[in-house]
């Protein structure tokens, strides 16, 4: 009888293993076994670069795969992209210094002489555009790298076909004005005053340039310009 009991109870024992229960002393007793180990998740933080536009280049964009190893290549890239001269007659380098000069462009081989301020900005050796100027549309407000908030005023002095003269205020990366309009100057040769108050939205981006320009009466090319680089606030 106790033989019985007993292979009875070791029976039970096993059993009891396989369905995993565990008997205690004072009866039966459930128990969770979790072999699966908990999900984990790792994100890995994202980092975005943004590279300015140097402080004083007009062009080429920084965002722009361009770059110029020779100044009047870089001077002739300005004219027809920035400024839109159709096929401008590029003069040589005349250098300043070691890493800066100017290079003369003409609508035409008897047409006004617009001059573009080329640098050498970075150890690249690359050269950049500062920007441009010409004797009939002189510039005395804002100043070169002053930062301009809406409104503000444009004064200086021009002679153009006319009297008329072209405005816009751009920003970098883009060749689209946000601010485009006209003011009277001088005319016939004559240089005579002009101002002219602009207001405009505060652009996202540090930097820009205020372009004028003036056209042919013959066919609406783009004669000469003067371009000044400007600052926004934030």
């Amino acid at each position: 009888m106790r033989l019985r009991l007993l292979i009875g109870a070791l029976v039970l024992v096993v059993l009891a293993g396989s369905l995993g229960y565990v008997i205690g002393h004072r009866g039966v007793t459930t128990t969770t076994t979790s072999t699966t180990a908990p999900s984990t998740t790792t994100t890995t933080p994202t980092t975005t670069t943004t590279v300015a536009q140097p402080l004083t280049a007009v062009w080429p964009f920084v965002t722009s795969p361009l770059r110029f190893t020779g100044p009047v290549a870089a001077a002739r890239s300005f004219a027809v992209a920035y400024l839109g001269f159709t096929a401008p007659i590029v003069g040589a380098f005349q250098a300043g210094d070691t890493r800066s000069g100017e290079v003369e462009v003409r609508s035409s081989a008897r047409g006004a002489v617009t001059t573009v301020f080329v640098r050498q900005l970075d150890a690249t050796n690359t050269w950049w555009i500062l920007g441009c100027s010409t004797g009939n549309l002189q510039i005395t407000r804002p100043s070169a790298l002053e930062v301009i908030t809406s409104p503000t005023t444009i004064t200086g002095q021009s002679t153009a076909y006319e009297a008329v003269v072209n405005v816009e205020l751009r920003v970098d990366g883009s060749l689209t004005p946000i601010v485009k309009t006209t003011m009277m100057g001088g005319s016939m040769g004559v240089m005579g005053p002009f101002s002219k108050v602009i207001n405009f939205v505060t652009p996202t981006v540090a930097g820009g340039a205020l372009v004028l320009k003036t056209y042919s009466a013959k066919d609406g090319s783009v004669v000469e310009a003067s371009v000044l680089r400007v600052r926004f606030s934030k």
